[in-house]
């Protein structure tokens, strides 16, 4: 990400210049302090932690018979994932962009939230860090926008004050199925915020700027009203949903790269089938227009959004992510689009068993989802380590 802009990690799909503080060769940057690198590896477990538990949690809600390792752990499911995993990564990617000190507090926060809650410590505790790392992170924001006033910022920063208000929600005893519309709202505005950044390098014309920040009023219309008016409030918010997927596939830089090869191609593809993802999931919050916190549609609902737009996001930009945060190289292979695959197979499989009320089919597709993203985990990591150890070019 006149006054210099804060800036965001860099996206091969808009051709920008490397992070300044990036790596510069397969091994990293022997210049960089260790003493960065060694705060950012403990809240990198963390969240490590708290996606490993999230997925575990998921098989104990898909209804598999493994040792549950601590009472009620299953209702963690979603928190742990987005609020654990997800909102340390977020957060960590938002400190090192900024480069300084105190924003470390969010992914410090997120993690040790996580971490109370997975241990089963006073509940309480655990959530009001969470929540803690949701104004850390809207902080973080109010200062990017003072550094450089700009419509995607206050898009992204909209998308943390929704982690804020979830958290504070389900910390004052809501329901999560009330706090789900918040979550949703955090993942998909911090997504289609970076995005209408990098959609700058298309030129789009001014009416295309109007246009998603109409559709990004209309999502939020929806979620704050579900609080007083639950099935309108969801059916907005499935417009509104809509309405931006339909702005990515016209608008984002990926209609581009997707013509072009290699990493590019396979970042455009998975950017491109998510924004597909996030347009059935406003269709079945249209269609369906409750969150009653259990059952196929609620299911649908969830992982429309969760599995087949957000994971599709870290899968495109983790070759990004991980380079500008750990600086360790994460180089494309053809082999990324197997777990990609698997992700999307997996979802349909789910989706059609839910559809069909069958059990074993929909247990089947949920299983695949999570192979996919541990399989994601396990290929990345081989791949930076082999990076790592592949002697650098000469110069």
């Amino acid at each position: 990400m006149s006054t210099p802009q804060a800036p965001s990690a860099p996206d091969p799909l808009a051709g920008g210049p490397p992070r300044p503080d990036g790596p510069s060769r397969p091994g990293g940057d022997p210049r960089r302090p260790p003493s960065r690198l060694a705060r950012r590896l403990p809240l990198l477990a963390l969240a490590l932690v708290a996606l490993l538990t999230g997925l575990w949690a998921g098989l104990l809600r898909l209804g598999f018979d493994i040792p549950e390792l601590r009472p009620a752990l299953a209702s963690l499911h979603g928190p742990l994932l987005v609020l654990g995993f997800l909102g340390t990564q977020i957060g960590l990617e938002r400190a090192v962009a900024l480069r300084r000190r105190w924003p470390y507090l969010v992914p410090a926060a997120a993690a040790a939230g996580a971490l109370w809650l997975v241990v089963g410590l006073p509940a309480d505790v655990g959530k009001a860090l969470l929540a803690v790392g949701g104004l850390g992170l809207v902080a973080v924001f109010v200062v990017v926008h003072r550094i450089q006033a700009s419509w995607h910022n206050v898009v992204m920063g909209l998308g943390a004050l929704a982690w804020l208000v979830g958290s504070v929600a389900w910390l004052a005893g809501a329901a999560l199925a009330d706090v789900v519309p918040w979550l949703a709202a955090f993942l998909v505005l911090t997504i289609v915020g970076e995005r209408l950044e990098l959609s700058r390098m298309r030129r789009p014309p001014a009416s295309a700027l109007r246009l998603l920040l109409a559709a990004v009023a209309i999502f939020l219309a929806g979620v704050v009203l579900t609080g007083a008016w639950p099935g309108f409030g969801v059916r907005l918010a499935g417009a509104g949903l809509i309405a931006q997927s339909a702005w990515l596939w016209r608008y984002d830089i990926a209609r581009l790269t997707i013509r072009t090869a290699g990493a590019a191609r396979y970042m455009a593809a998975a950017l491109i089938s998510g924004y597909a993802w996030l347009g059935v999931a406003g269709v079945v919050w249209l269609v369906d227009g409750k969150l009653v916190g259990y059952g196929f549609g609620y299911d649908a609902m969830l992982h429309a959004i969760f599995v087949g737009f957000v994971f599709s996001m870290i899968f495109a930009h983790a070759p990004v992510i991980v380079p500008a945060v750990l600086s360790v190289a994460l180089p494309y292979r053809p082999a990324f689009y197997a777990p990609l695959a698997l992700l999307h197979a997996g979802l349909v499989i789910r989706l059609l068993g839910g559809a069909f009320e069958s059990s074993g089919t929909w247990r089947l597709g949920g299983a695949l989802n999570e192979l996919a993203i541990v399989g994601y985990l396990a290929l990345a990591a081989a791949t930076a380590v082999r990076a790592r150890r592949r002697p650098a070019p000469a110069g």
